[in-house]
């Protein structure tokens, strides 16, 4: 279905992947600048926390598409400014995410091996360490970002209910979880892989999948649908 909207609006969706490859390359970019390669991991690993927020306008591209309109960017606008408000919060939800985790990360340094030659082995256990908390704060923002923003543009309910809704359909569906998630790391290695040019068509790619996998996974009846007002 993600594959389908892609090559129902590609120059739209080309259009919105280009900007998220400019957007990657500048945060590289700053990293390098003020400074290094580790800077560079921090940011990028930061921007996986903020990127589920830059998808709501592929998500409207999806509503878009299912109402038989053109899509187009001006469009996408208008439909994220209109739960502004509601994303905010969700914001603030993944910075506080975000805050805690960087604050995790500088308590990793105690692990780091004292010795001014560290050994192959000292240095992957401190990476196995750090990876292992990273992961940790990562599926948190998973579970936090799996169905809530789309919930936001397709429902007229707050943050913290999307929130808690989109945490307890990945609990109630681990197994398919499990794949989405492999998924879109495979995506993000192969976006770095290839210095993000491939998030020129990943990136749309995977915010049509998610907005496909939302309706098929969450029963939001209870919730209005946002009209075009």
């Amino acid at each position: 279905l993600g594959w389908r909207d892609l090559r129902a609006a590609a120059g739209v969706s080309l259009a919105y992947g280009s900007g998220i490859v400019v957007l990657s390359a500048a945060i590289t970019a700053i990293g390098w600048r003020f400074g290094n390669g580790w800077m560079v991991l921090v940011l990028l690993s930061a921007f996986i926390f903020v990127a589920p927020l830059l998808a709501i306008g592929l998500y409207a591209i999806s509503v878009q598409l299912a109402r038989g309109e053109r899509p187009t960017l001006a469009r996408c606008r208008h439909e994220a400014r209109r739960r502004i408000g509601d994303q905010l919060v969700y914001s603030l939800i993944l910075m506080v995410i975000c805050l805690v985790w960087v604050r995790a990360g500088s308590g990793v340094q105690i692990f780091y091996p004292e010795s001014g030659q560290p050994t192959r082995a000292e240095l992957l256990t401190f990476f196995a360490i750090g990876s292992a908390v990273g992961s940790l704060f990562a599926l948190v923002a998973f579970a936090a970002s799996a169905f809530s923003l789309p919930m936001l543009l397709d429902r007229r309910t707050d943050g913290v209910t999307a929130v808690v809704t989109s945490i307890n359909a990945v609990l109630r569906n681990k197994p398919a979880m499990v794949v989405w998630a492999a998924i879109i790391l495979a995506c993000l290695v192969a976006g770095i892989a290839t210095a993000f040019l491939a998030f020129w068509v990943l990136v749309p790619l995977l915010g049509y999948a998610t907005w496909h996998a939302y309706r098929e996974t969450i029963d939001a009846a209870a919730w209005p649908e946002i009209g075009d007002s």
